[in-house]
């Protein structure tokens, strides 16, 4: 069976599988877009570049479950180019964290509460505890696929992870429920 090629030579079936395949993952992605950046703005550019980049680069996208690894990794390292561009910019458009409104999702008023409190929380913990924190425990990777990912150590990952954890039980035990 001959199918078709676009101008990169990637079959468009190839491509229109990726694409359903990216678009199942969004949530994952922009979940791990806001570790990044803390910034519902940003995570959403961010996103936006990564599946552009991905879209790109169909000829060498993995296949099954390998193709989330390979966009958080290609999500990080997008992200840590435009932090580079921003510190040359001297950090023009930054958004406090604060007003980051992603992953707040609650049933009643309670969940509210107690969910805008981890958020913050999160928000709080120090610069690659929360990527390493929702990696692993929201996205379900095991630590050597957050580190594959974050392009760190295991043992790194293993660190941040109990850091992360500790700060957050020390810090959710101080606030009232």
């Amino acid at each position: 069976m001959i199918r078709a090629k676009d101008d990169a030579g990637v079959g468009v079936a190839d491509t229109d599988r990726l694409r359903q395949a990216l678009v199942a993952q969004l949530p994952r992605m922009r979940r791990f877009a806001w570790s990044l950046t803390r910034n519902h703005a940003d995570a959403e550019d961010l996103l936006q570049s990564s599946c552009e980049r991905a879209m790109l680069n169909a000829a060498s996208a993995p296949d099954g479950d390998g193709l989330l690894p390979w966009t958080f990794t290609m999500m990080r390292n997008l992200w840590i180019s435009e932090t580079r561009k921003r510190g040359v910019r001297q950090g023009a458009g930054q958004v406090d964290a604060q007003d980051a409104t992603e992953l707040k999702t609650a049933s009643g008023p309670e969940d509210a509460v107690r969910s805008s409190q981890l958020m913050a929380q999160i928000r709080a913990l120090p610069e690659g505890f929360s990527a390493v924190l929702l990696l692993v425990s929201v996205e379900g990777h095991s630590y050597q696929e957050a580190a594959d990912i974050l392009g760190i150590p295991v043992g790194t990952v293993m660190s941040r992870m109990s850091g992360a954890r500790q700060k957050l039980k020390a810090a959710m035990a101080e606030e009232p429920a």
